[in-house]
């Protein structure tokens, strides 16, 4: 494949290649004088669009169009430029040292983005979000997908953000885990992480083979900082309630330095969810040596630890009776609300990253990165008591009303006690502890942390080469390993001695090596076993640029490989002989190694019609591995892969992708449509919860195995803005998607509770069904008045629909009509089946939002003051949600349905009502 592309390479680079006038120049901050890098510079009413270097600096050349033009500079966080010029024919026009403005009325430049690392890393509220991947493009459609469509949890494309690259100086920043960014390594350092390029989509991206979502740089080059400093106070009610930030950097001083530090918190007792506390410190550092014009060595550290409380889903029984605010997972202990679950994240990264200026035309980039640390996420848990959730299903009035003879009393003082408080009770988990501790028992419960403690070392090195002024080549090799130690451990054992290591529900001992340990505070208990991921891949691309067209091609390879090594040995996956010797043991101990071989190619081009006229389109065909999250059936207890139980081996998942564009430029409007479409085969998803009805009316906790999912998406995205007047600003976008399952996958179950451990429930029917990735329509429209005097307001409207209910794959198998006989049950109905898996549509909504802010000059220092109000009207949305698994089968099913609420609803997520962000900056 590589062979081939060189050889296309050559062809057109001699069919296509010439040499004529020439057109450089420069571009510097207005204030500094500093360069800008990366500043679009595109000559009006052409096809000439070029970006400029790391030193601001920027050149046309060839057949350029000859008379008076108009230069366009722009970058996201600067006020549009206009340059005119005047080209004559072999000469040189020479236009350095143009300046750039910031743009006081940008949002990003105050705020970068005003969503915080724990939205956008997904867990308290389901669906993941891409808006940092967004918020450094000028494109109206993804600006507003960033600002005013994240907060309902809108996907691009329906895409998760797994699926765009995330890198920091050219080192990819997606989790081998679940290949997600983790936001809040780098949170609260928005100053020093500004030096963003994005490339949307397929496009080519200079630093690696990218995501169909895209894929953004972050560089971190010290003396690419804008010499000077800023110190910043924010006060919200979102999930921080106060954020300080100061930053300075020295730009290139004497002996060829540079610095740029950074320090931040944000902190809350409570954000917009009860008992949500948000604590939260981050430094920053990057120091630099240009050793000469050729050779330049950075170094940065980032160290952003942070602790969070987070909130729970909840039927609409509950949201009823409280209200979206409502949060199960606290309680007050001595009078402070504490929270049970708690994600607490130390990550540091340390990157070192030699640049090398080979020639003119040629530079080669080699970084080394290490991060360590943990991830953990707190929990209670209860061997020895009740279920202290206030929320648990037995505690509501649902429950009491669930009989043929409805208990009203009861489920009268239960309404009465949940409204009244509805709070974890952690004085009567103190006691029933501190009753065990009396008479010789272990505790009854305890508080633990899910860990993850990674160890990540990462390297490659970059080249980009100008062959000549029409074509332009890119590669990379890298190399990644990846050790991660998982387990659960005591924090707190809540007043009692000890904690025993053994499954409460059927006596299994965790750890078969140790049976019967006692754990105390620090001790590791449940699961302990280490994942380990080796990756190495290359890439190579070649862009060539002419008048009319543009166009690339691009292919990867990427070799993965994983492996389990078990800690603990669960006694439930141990084969024992009638002595007690072990003869077969799928817990302890390393499992098989996987190997997955990825690779991908891509192309796209660009037609220049006329200056205002431009189409586009692009096409990929990807392979890569299954994440580990998708790769072991139940990693925390043995070492079983997804196929083991279904007789298909797992294997790469594909990815087929494509769309086509049409741009609109003018002085006065800028347009974009774009019409996509995205196939994803072979895909995997695990899923763990309490199932009733599993085989006609057994009850177990399960693992359900999802394998060989197709999904489906496509759609048209729309964004156009209209500069109406010099101060005023029209602006509108549009998404129209459909995002389906496309096949009925194969569903099975596993469990230590099962006689054979899984059961293969066949396929489960789930084509046609929509994907739960937040609004699949969503439409903005708004405006923008920016006054001369420095002072600017802009308020949208948002309307979204078609968001839907996450299905529950279980419920849509065999086992669903099928009795423990294995026929269908003689009171099966299809028609009320038919009802009862009828996927819930959430009810459309309108979002208004507002912002503005003023900035003032005073002296050489700027004071800029910047707000948003989201939801102004209060609505109150749906952002998510998924089916509990709980009611398995038709008749489990039909008759929690028939209940007046049901015991087992759908649990959901709900968007903020009003919320504000208020920023105050002072930059020198």
């Amino acid at each position: 494949m590589t062979k081939r592309l060189f050889i296309l390479i050559g062809f057109f680079s001699v069919f296509f290649s010439s040499a004529q006038t020439t057109i450089k120049g420069s571009v510097n901050d207005a204030v500094t004088y500093e360069p800008i890098p990366n500043v679009s510079i595109t000559i009006e009413e052409t096809f000439l669009y070029t970006k400029s270097d790391v030193y601001g600096k920027f050149i046309f050349t060839g057949d350029l169009p000859l008379g008076e033009h108009v230069l366009n500079l722009t970058k996201a966080g600067y006020e549009t430029a206009r340059y005119p010029i005047i080209v004559n024919h072999g000469a040189t026009v020479d236009i350095s040292d143009m300046i750039l403005k910031i743009d006081v009325s940008d949002a990003a430049n105050f705020a970068l983005i005003t969503l915080s690392d724990d939205e956008l890393n997904n867990d308290s509220y389901g669906a993941d979000n891409i808006s940092g991947l967004l918020q450094a493009s000028k494109d109206v459609f993804l600006r507003t997908a960033a600002f005013e469509f994240s907060p309902s949890f809108f996907k691009v494309r329906g895409l998760d953000s797994e699926h765009g690259k995330v890198l920091i100086n050219g080192i990819e920043m997606n989790k081998m885990f679940n290949g997600r960014p983790q936001w809040s390594n780098w949170g609260g350092l928005n100053d020093v992480m500004r030096n963003q390029v994005f490339t949307n989509g397929i496009l080519p991206s200079a630093y690696n083979y990218g995501g169909i979502l895209g894929t953004t740089n972050i560089s971190t080059r010290a003396s690419l900082y804008r010499k000077g400093g800023r110190v910043t106070y924010s006060s919200a009610n979102r999930s921080y309630t106060n954020r300080a930030m100061a930053s300075f950097s020295s730009g290139l001083i004497s002996g060829g330095w540079a610095y740029s530090i950074s320090i931040g918190r944000r902190w809350g007792n409570e954000g917009y969810q009860e008992a949500t506390f948000y604590d939260a410190n981050s430094f920053f550092g990057a120091v630099e040596k240009r050793i000469n014009d050729k050779h330049s060595l950075n170094f940065t550290g980032i160290f952003s630890p942070n602790r969070r409380g987070k909130s729970s889903p909840n039927t609409q029984e509950v949201y009823d009776l409280k209200d979206i605010k409502y949060n199960e997972y606290w309680g007050h202990q001595e009078n402070v609300k504490r929270n049970s679950r708690v994600k607490r994240s130390i990550e540091p990264i340390l990157m070192l990253n030699h640049n090398w200026a080979i020639d003119t035309k040629t530079t080669l980039n080699t970084n080394i990165a290490y991060q360590f640390g943990v991830l953990g996420n707190s929990r209670l848990d209860y061997s020895g008591g009740a279920n202290p959730s206030p929320a648990y299903y037995q505690l509501l009035p649902s429950y009491f009303l669930a009989d043929d003879n409805p208990d009203y009393a009861s489920a009268y003082i239960a309404e009465q006690n949940f409204i009244n408080d509805g709070q974890i009770n952690w004085n009567s988990i103190y006691d029933a502890n501190l009753t065990n501790t009396i008479v010789g028992l272990p505790g009854a419960y305890a508080l633990y942390e899910d860990r993850s403690d990674d160890k990540q070392f990462s390297v490659n090195s970059i080249i980009n080469r100008e062959i000549h002024e029409h074509l332009t080549i890119n590669g990379s090799v890298n190399y990644s390993n990846l050790k991660s130690e998982n387990f659960a451990e005591i924090t707190d054992l809540l007043g009692g001695s000890g904690y025993l290591n053994v499954d409460p529900f059927d006596q299994y001992q965790y750890d078969l090596k140790h049976p019967g340990r006692i754990v105390g505070e620090g001790g590791k208990f449940k699961y302990h076993y280490v994942l380990t991921s080796k990756t190495f891949g290359a890439q190579v691309q070649a862009q060539f640029k002419y008048y009319k067209i543009d166009f690339y091609f691009a292919t990867n390879y990427r070799n993965t490989e994983y492996q389990r090594d078990g800690i603990f040995q669960h006694e439930a996956y141990v084969t024992q002989d009638d002595q007690g010797n072990i003869t077969d043991d799928n817990s302890f101990g390393k499992g098989r190694k996987l190997k997955f071989n990825g690779y991908g190619i891509k192309t796209g081009a660009v037609y220049k019609l006329t200056g205002r006229h431009v189409f586009s389109f692009n096409l990929t065909y990807n392979t890569r591995a299954p994440w580990l999250r998708n790769t072991y059936s139940n990693s925390r207890e043995n070492n079983s892969v997804v196929g083991d139980f279904s007789g298909i081996d797992i294997t790469e998942e594909k990815i087929m992708a494509s769309d086509v564009s049409y741009f609109f430029r003018s002085p006065i409007v800028q347009a974009r449509v774009t019409g996509y479409y995205t196939a994803i085969r072979d895909a995997n998803e695990i899923s763990f919860y309490f199932a009733d009805g599993v085989g006609g009316d057994s009850q177990a906790f399960v693992q359900e195995i999802l394998q060989g999912i197709n999904k489906k998406h496509f759609g048209i995205e729309l964004g156009i803005e209209a500069k109406i007047t010099p101060t005023i600003k029209l602006k509108a976008a549009a998404s129209y998607g459909q995002f389906t399952y496309d096949n009925n996958p194969l569903l099975v179950l596993t469990s230590e509770d099962f006689e054979d451990e899984y059961k293969n429930l066949g396929k489960a029917n789930l084509k046609n069904y929509k994907l739960a990735v937040g609004p699949q329509k969503a439409y903005s429209i708004g405006f923008e008045y920016r006054d001369p005097d420095y002072w600017w307001v802009g308020i949208t409207g948002n309307f979204f629909n078609e968001a839907y209910l996450d299905i529950s794959p279980l419920t849509r198998t065999e086992n669903f009509y099928l009795d423990d006989d294995g026929l269908p049950f003689n009171d099966y109905d299809p028609e009320i089946a038919n009802e009862l898996l009828k996927q819930e549509k959430f009810e459309n909504y309108m979002v208004v939002n507002a912002i503005g802010g003023k900035s003032w000059k005073i002296g050489d220092y700027f004071v800029g003051v910047f707000a948003s109000i989201n939801n102004i009207l209060d609505k109150k949305y749906k952002t998510g949600g998924f089916e509990q698994g709980r009611n398995a089968n038709y008749r489990e099913l039909r008759d929690d349905n028939a209940n007046p609420k049901r015991v087992f609803g759908p649990k959901y997520w709900f968007g903020r009502g009003t919320n504000y962000f208020l920023n105050v900056s002072f930059r020198f």
